[in-house]
């Protein structure tokens, strides 16, 4: 059997005393495509940053294959619109091993070649998207992870979006974790739906997940066996809402 790429055995994360994950045993293994889904508040986005490096948490191991490279494409990247930055310049800042031909993969594979000379804070949604992911690729990681990264697009950008997340996932053998409010993408593109709810409440395929009952628990049982959309609203590390915790899982 195949090692994971990234695991947690206990993890906790706590911000001034709250309780924001707990008791969290993950893991992920090449190849993989899997979904995290959540009510607002639920610890996702926290879970991610703990996983990249960008959150300590307070409880637990993270255990990461040696050698392993991570790719992250954040939910939301905030530019000045005053400060000169062109993609291609963003892109050569993805690492300082970054080569032309690290970039010029990712450039392909994104088909982001139109845009290399625009400024950044002038790109489309959609451009902008691609462009992180064209970041976020550069050195083929091993482990893509992405935070939401197809909120506010509309539906025909979305769905282009993530054929592009599974034909990268194809090219380059990545594994991907993503957090998603998006039905289509969960049923469709995912090996394996983990629903987290400052713990793991339920994880299997996406036909499993719909059906079980700490799921039914947190979205309501008139789901008639698929995953629910919810509000598209990023957790807020430090007013997290845990309503209808199961305790399960």
């Amino acid at each position: 059997m195949k090692s994971p790429l990234i695991e947690t055995v206990d993890l906790g994360l706590e911000f001034h005393g709250h309780r924001v994950l707990h008791d969290v045993d993950f893991a992920i293994y090449p190849g993989e495509i899997v979904t995290i889904v959540g009510p607002n508040g639920s610890g996702k986005s926290s879970f991610l940053k703990c996983l990249i490096g960008a959150e300590r948490p307070s409880q637990g191991d993270i255990r990461r294959a040696e050698g392993l490279t991570i790719g992250y494409v954040p939910q939301k990247l905030h530019l000045d619109a005053a400060f000169p930055m062109t993609v291609a310049r963003f892109l050569r800042l993805a690492s300082y091993k970054t080569s032309a031909s690290d970039i010029a993969q990712a450039v392909g594979m994104t088909a982001i070649s139109g845009v290399l000379d625009s400024q950044m804070s002038t790109l489309s949604g959609g451009q902008l998207q691609r462009v992180l992911l064209a970041h976020a690729l550069i050195g083929a990681p091993d482990l893509l992870i992405l935070d939401e990264a197809a909120q506010g697009l509309d539906q025909p950008a979305v769905a282009g979006f993530y054929h592009l997340i599974e034909d990268v996932r194809k090219q380059m053998g990545c594994a991907v974790l993503m957090v998603s409010h998006d039905l289509h993408v969960v049923m469709s593109a995912s090996d394996r739906v983990i629903c987290l709810n400052a713990h793991i409440c339920c994880q299997g395929t996406p036909t499993i997940v719909s059906n079980a009952p700490e799921y039914r628990q947190l979205f309501g049982a008139g789901t008639e066996g698929t995953l629910a959309l919810y509000r598209h609203e990023h957790d807020h590390r430090h007013d997290p809402d845990h309503a209808g915790e199961s305790h399960a899982g």
